[in-house]
């Protein structure tokens, strides 16, 4: 989502980046469940995980934390005012734990926009109100049915279940009602493959609701597959058996895990290949695009260059050899590359080119080392002039492409 952003505002778009907060329903109240039950093992009584609750140790840490700060207020059995405010206490929790990991995975949001402030306002009332002005509600087995059907689902859907509660689907719709008289033109969902079958209903909701058919996209990631020493290392949240981001990004750094998870189309499998994301080689492909990039600001240091001052008006037509002529071509193609990965919300079509353009300085500079002649420094000025073009060019073309991403692009490596 960051990175398709990027590219939305590189290419003119204003972009708004909002982070929708699950911090209502039945799976927040299975997480404070769990931590009751772990609350309760701490003062020495029989308790169990519910079913489908969570078991890993930050249920463990959130118990011992919640009694330090609430301990002396919750009685053994908690009040609904007490499930309350440990449901505050634990998503604001979690909440800001996850901030602190965006921030290290350089992922920024103009606003955290709460599940819960549906059921607050009026969102999901007039959301109702709506469908049943426009004849799309019936009652049926004692439950509130939307009929999607009449806009290409495949069946109807349940909004409010037989004993009042809503469904998941509900809060979710009223959520891209409202974001759509917020004045926004499109909604660009990021979502795991696990929700694939969603897809469907809401964008049947979105057409029984008038908005344009190009109003909701949805972008499904898949699944990642973790590898260390050609085996996987497993990942299961609510077993406990996982690895977190932070850990990822620890162990190899922002810029890595970033490119790993940018460099194939959100719809492939991704591996992540944990020993070639350590290698400090140009067989790891983000260490190939900065350390071409740093190779050009070491050019400059070494003939004492300070690079804003290279001259582009200088003659051109020196640059005669065949490599170069690809470089140059591939360069202009770079606008091209990012409407184009903009457009189809994808951006490893830009992590392609970088690699090819990192690939094409590398063989030049390469051949300069063979070959005194074909160097940037070293030879007549006007011939130097015009290499230095073509290598400002390139580390320019570098430096904002690896910018898109999110990822640094260094001086020195």
């Amino acid at each position: 989502g960051a990175p398709i952003a990027r590219l939305l505002e590189c290419t003119g778009h204003s972009v708004h980046r909002e982070f929708y907060v699950n911090d209502a329903r039945a799976q927040i109240d299975k997480l404070v469940e769990s931590v009751q039950a772990r609350y309760k093992q701490q003062l020495g009584e029989e308790a169990s995980i519910p079913d489908g609750g969570y078991h890993g140790d930050y249920v463990v840490r959130l118990a011992n934390d919640l009694q330090e700060a609430l301990g002396e207020r919750l009685g053994r059995e908690w009040s609904e005012d007490d499930r309350d405010e440990v449901r505050r206490y634990v998503v604001g929790r979690l909440r800001s734990e996850q901030e602190e990991d965006l921030r290290a995975f350089r992922v920024s949001f103009d606003e955290f926009r709460f599940e819960s402030t549906m059921y607050e306002s009026n969102q999901i009332q007039e959301t109702l109100s709506e469908f049943d002005r426009k004849g799309l509600l019936y009652e049926s087995e004692g439950a509130n049915w939307l009929r999607t059907t009449s806009s290409d689902d495949d069946k109807d859907r349940v909004l409010v279940k037989s004993d009042g509660s809503y469904t998941y689907f509900l809060p979710d719709v009223a959520y891209h009602r409202e974001k759509r008289e917020r004045g926004f033109e499109i909604a660009i969902d990021v979502w795991g493959a696990d929700h694939h079958g969603y897809i469907g209903r809401m964008r049947a909701a979105m057409k029984a609701l008038g908005l344009a058919p190009d109003f909701f996209e949805v972008v499904i990631v898949q699944l990642v597959r973790l590898e260390r020493g050609g085996a996987e290392v497993k990942f299961s949240k609510r077993a406990g058996e996982y690895v977190t981001l932070r850990e990822l990004i620890d162990e190899v750094g922002p810029d890595v895990t970033r490119y790993f998870f940018l460099e194939r189309s959100s719809h492939q499998q991704m591996v992540f290949d944990l020993d070639l994301a350590l290698e400090r080689s140009e067989k790891n492909p983000v260490y190939k695009i900065q350390y071409a990039h740093a190779r050009i600001r070491s050019v400059y240091r070494r003939g004492q260059i300070e690079p804003e001052t290279i001259d582009v008006d200088t003659d051109l037509a020196l640059l005669a050899e065949p490599e170069v002529f690809e470089i140059i071509k591939t360069l202009v193609e770079f606008p091209e590359i990012v409407e184009a990965a903009a457009r189809s919300r994808a951006p490893h079509r830009l992590t392609d080119y970088l690699e090819g353009v990192a690939s094409q300085l590398n063989s030049w500079y390469h051949a300069g080392t063979r070959d005194p002649s074909l160097r940037v420094l070293g030879v007549d000025e006007p011939l130097m002039k015009a290499r230095l073009v073509l290598a400002r060019g390139t580390e320019i073309v570098l430096r904002n492409g690896l910018a898109l991403l999110g990822i640094d692009a260094p001086e020195r490596m």
